[in-house]
């Protein structure tokens, strides 16, 4: 039996919470931006997008695009917050739910629209549920898998309803710009269209696929699938207990290689602090890359030993971002996290290690309080230095 997918898309999310702050707002031009020479648009609204304004573009451009444009910082704890009610008006319909990010959500609703006459009933009850609950409108795609579902929600914006199944792809899909298909990012669009790849289509009947496995590696064969509207994705849900990890949401997107992975350095130290809190180490470790657009790359690796050091973390969570990073392009969120715990045994000789490291620093410590005793107060920048010295 062919399953039922919906994504469910909040429209404008940000722009559309802050309006709910602030009432006078609506229908006005506005975005959600810092406003430093950096910042580049998180959302715009619709009436900031008829002058062109989009997501990811240089907040500097905006402003030339609309003079009366509405710049606001963003109130990320009540998006939060609303993404919470979002996503609980899901799971009240099904358990098979997977957050793609704070205002879009995968459902799996095959047995769900079972008990519906009209099947697309279910879709307008969610739909009116969530503008009344919520207060922000959205669009929901449908189809026999995650990435139709996905294509679908994003064909009638806002408040839109669309089904694509797999015969409806020749004359729905195929006809899109290759831009428009998800995982074609901008670092990819030009190599495609110097292959004369212009539409979905051109894509999924291209023959010569050898060379297209400079552009797409690995996932040559996947992306071509997708293309033709095939998808083996399953849907993932949240497991609190199977995993522990950590994120950070940016008030402002990032692009800048150095700044993401000092960041990814950061979220690594502080992972490891909550692993060995609980003294418990993984042999899966993955990454989130969330992009300024709401795309989400998730990848996981799996390694032989079970990982809770800062510096191992750090190491391999950077290989999985330099593998699959698309260059240039903004990043929102970053996130990694562990998961396949070691056993109770492997995790004991995990366990030594934590407490023999422990030990280590708090005769360093002793050391570096009897050396400051004779040195006095005011060398102790100098005894740590003597100590770090020593340890390396």
């Amino acid at each position: 039996m062919s399953r039922v997918y919906f994504h469910i898309d909040l429209n404008a999310f940000y722009a559309n919470a802050e309006v709910l702050l602030d009432p006078e707002l609506k229908g006005k031009p506005l975005v959600v931006s810092g406003h430093t020479r950096r910042s580049v648009v998180s959302t715009a609204s619709y009436e900031a997008r008829k002058y062109g304004i989009h997501s990811a573009m240089p907040i500097s451009e905006a402003e030339k695009l609309c003079r009366d444009l509405i710049i606001i910082p963003g109130h990320y704890h009540y998006y939060s917050e609303l993404s919470h009610m979002f996503i609980g008006i899901i799971k009240s319909y099904t358990n098979e739910v997977e957050q793609a990010s704070i205002d879009e959500c995968y459902a799996d609703m095959t047995d769900v629209i079972m008990k519906y006459e009209k099947p697309l009933d279910l879709a307008w009850d969610i739909q009116k549920r969530v503008l009344k609950e919520v207060g922000i409108p959205c669009s929901i795609g449908i189809g026999p898998n995650m990435f139709l579902a996905k294509m679908a929600s994003d064909m009638k914006k806002p408040m839109g309803i669309t089904v694509l199944r797999i015969r409806d792809v020749p004359h729905k899909m195929w006809p899109l710009h290759i831009k428009e298909m998800r995982g074609v990012g901008s670092k990819t669009l030009p190599l495609l269209e110097e292959m004369n790849i212009h539409t979905i289509g051109d894509l999924a009947n291209f023959k010569d696929t050898e060379s297209l496995k400079p552009i797409f590696g690995k996932n040559t064969e996947e992306v071509i699938r997708k293309a033709n509207g095939y998808d083996e994705r399953i849907l993932v849900k949240e497991s609190d207990n199977k995993s522990m990890g950590v994120s950070e949401t940016f008030l402002e997107d990032v692009v800048d290689y150095d700044e993401l992975r000092g960041q990814m350095r950061i979220l690594a130290k502080k992972l490891s602090t909550r692993l060995h809190s609980y003294r418990i180490a993984g042999h899966s470790l993955s990454i989130r890359i969330c992009y300024y657009d709401f795309r989400n790359a998730s990848r996981t690796m799996r390694l032989p030993s079970a990982l809770w050091r800062s510096d191992d973390l750090f190491v391999n969570a950077m290989t999985l971002f330099d593998e699959n990073w698309d260059e240039g392009e903004a990043v929102r969120l970053l996130g990694i996290s562990v998961s396949d715990f070691a056993s109770e045994s492997e995790l004991a000789e995990q366990i030594n290690l934590f407490n023999m490291e422990e030990a280590e620093k708090e005769e360093t410590d002793a050391i570096i309080k009897d050396l400051n005793s004779i040195l006095g107060m005011h060398s102790f920048v100098r005894a740590s230095t003597i100590m770090k010295g020593k340890s390396s």
